[in-house]
């Protein structure tokens, strides 16, 4: 079937390469709607962190400037008070556990105890903040480390068909071996296009988690702070 198809591409005189990857091999083929899907899927994926990431460090950025100029650092909580970004969630989380002790505490231990739990608290909330930021980079990942094994595979094939085609038909002419090459570097650079940017990006995002991560601890250990001596005041009171 692919020596026919090949002697179609050389009959025709036709070797563009819409042609010769009409002609390619089944295998071929599948390896490119394969990887041409993992190209379109990183993209979405790359596409929603843009967005979302970039969201989120603004939100947080708003919030924190929020919370020191006074406007959001009441550990109080109102109706309806939850927060839509991560440094509110994380600040949220230690009000619950102020909220739940109550206003008066009677000795410096119990308020010790409730900066300790307000201090696992936001350690939670921070982790469950970066895992929800940090969800579909596995994606990337992935892609970007299994497209270009992918692309070698297909690489493979069409090599290994070029060369059955110069043993059947002892002619080593374009004709011969021009569509099992063509399929065979198109394979291995359609690897490179869904791998690169899936690598580029999500050593990008990689690096903008990170930099949450240690927005929200220092975040995080400023409310413990403001906390502690809201705490340290209610005894005294």
């Amino acid at each position: 079937m692919e020596n026919e198809s090949i002697g179609n591409v050389a009959s025709s005189g036709d070797f563009s390469l819409f042609t010769l990857l009409g002609e390619a091999d089944t295998v071929v083929k599948l390896v490119l709607v394969i990887l041409l899907l993992a190209s379109i899927w990183s993209w979405i994926v790359i596409g929603e962190k843009l967005f979302t990431l970039g969201g989120l460090k603004k939100a947080s950025r708003a919030f924190e400037e929020a919370f020191w100029s006074g406007r959001a650092g009441e550990f109080d909580l109102r109706p309806g008070q939850g927060g839509k970004d991560p440094a509110s969630r994380v600040f949220v989380s230690a009000a619950r556990e102020w909220q739940d002790a109550g206003r008066a505490l009677a000795t410096p231990d119990e308020a010790s105890a409730i900066v300790m739990r307000a201090e696992r608290s936001m350690r939670a909330a921070v982790d469950r903040e970066l895992g929800r930021a940090g969800s579909g980079l596995s994606v990337l990942a992935t892609i970007g480390s299994a497209s270009p094994f992918i692309g070698l595979f297909g690489t493979v094939w069409g090599i290994m068909n070029a060369f059955l085609n110069i043993a059947e038909q002892q002619d080593t002419s374009l004709g011969t071996v021009a569509g099992p090459i063509a399929e065979a570097l198109f394979a291995t650079g359609l690897g490179l296009v869904a791998a690169i940017p899936a690598v580029i990006f999500y050593n990008m995002f990689t690096s903008d988690l990170t930099k949450l991560g240690d927005q929200l601890d220092t975040f995080s250990q400023d409310v413990l702070v403001r906390l502690s001596r809201r705490a340290s005041d209610a005894t005294r009171d």
